[in-house]
């Protein structure tokens, strides 16, 4: 790669730095759409039945869908499973769906595997909702509703802009669903808040993850998601070979691994998993690990500034953050975070 590339000159810089402008976007022009949405899923609910929500995803927007189990079943008490694409394009079973709210998330529409999945579910009595980017893809032309992302073209093969659309996209239909206008308002801050987080000072983690080769990254609840997407990042942009936990998870096998100067990366939101990652972030300093923590708590040199904000809006903050700050470390690893190796912008699997 042309080793004058600055950070700041990557699409991947530019497009993460878009995400308020994004989310102000999809917030105003998916308003009254959004409401039409909500309305027809609590059709779904009619005669006291129980919803179920299916969600369909790969890659980044499956780590979408994980954010969106967490923030459904916590705020509608609905059941939330993620479908394996391969049951219908590979094995093509045939399942009963009727009265399921199928949720499909994907920035291009266009794989393979989701479309037949969606067909299929679809065909099956499923109520097939996409959150898109691409509103004239296969995929949105099959489905029943179609969520515009919003976020315009995206040219950098890791996606950054697309992910936090399709959370915020997320919180949006939530808010409708649970009437809550506590989550509403925290969304009318999304924006000038995401702006804010851009501007953290992160810049201390680069050094010790520009030589890290293994890392764990940790998080819980609304918050694993993230951790998810972040250790995805690492092996695409940077080509290191990060683990994504719960830090409920991670005090089973995983902790073996976290010994002197192992690099870790957690991210927190200020909720009731607060206390447990505060908690695991000290047992791995105590060992004198490679730690970097943003999330809040006490002065200690391992953590890293954030904003505070609505428990689940915190995520979408610091996962814009994390963009800008991988996306530093894979320049200085020699490496162009806009055509990471063997990788295509849309992955078509079957």
């Amino acid at each position: 790669m042309d080793s004058s590339l600055k950070p700041d000159e990557t699409l991947m810089y530019k497009e993460a730095k878009e995400a308020s402008v994004v989310v102000n976007r999809q917030l105003v022009s998916n308003h009254a759409l959004i409401k039409n949405v909500a309305k027809a899923i609590q059709v779904l609910r009619k005669n006291g039945r129980p919803l179920v929500v299916l969600t369909c995803a790969r890659g980044s927007s499956d780590h979408a869908a994980s954010f969106a189990k967490y923030v459904f079943e916590s705020q509608l008490g609905v059941i939330v499973s993620s479908v394996s694409p391969s049951i219908h394009s590979v094995y093509q079973s045939k399942q009963h769906l009727a009265g399921v709210l199928f949720l499909c998330i994907s920035q291009s529409g266009k794989s393979p595997d989701l479309l037949t999945s969606a067909e299929q579910a679809k065909l099956s009595g499923a109520l097939v909702v996409s959150l898109v980017n691409d509103t004239q893809s296969p995929l949105a032309k099959l489905s029943n509703w179609v969520v515009p992302l919003q976020a315009g073209a995206e040219k950098s093969v890791a996606a950054t802009k697309s992910f936090i659309a399709s959370l915020s996209a997320i919180l949006h239909l939530t808010s409708q669903l649970a009437k809550s206008k506590t989550l509403n308002k925290a969304l009318s801050l999304l924006p000038e808040q995401l702006d804010k987080a851009w501007q953290l000072d992160w810049e201390r983690a680069e050094s010790t993850l520009v030589k890290s080769h293994n890392l764990l990254v940790v998080g819980r609840g609304f918050g694993l998601a993230i951790a998810q997407e972040a250790a995805l990042k690492f092996k695409e942009t940077c080509g290191i070979h990060a683990e994504a936990f719960s830090g409920a998870e991670v005090k089973h096998g995983p902790m073996t691994l976290v010994q002197k100067h192992f690099p870790v990366f957690m991210l927190g939101q200020d909720d009731e998993t607060l206390k447990g990652l505060n908690a695991i972030a000290s047992e791995f300093s105590a060992r004198d690990a490679r730690i970097y923590a943003a999330m809040r708590g006490g002065n200690e040199s391992w953590r890293l500034p954030t904003i505070q904000a609505e428990p689940m809006i915190e995520p979408l903050l610091l996962i814009q953050r994390f963009y800008k700050l991988v996306n530093a470390v894979a320049i200085r690893r020699g490496m162009n975070p806009d055509a990471p190796p063997y990788l295509n912008k849309v992955t078509e699997t079957h």
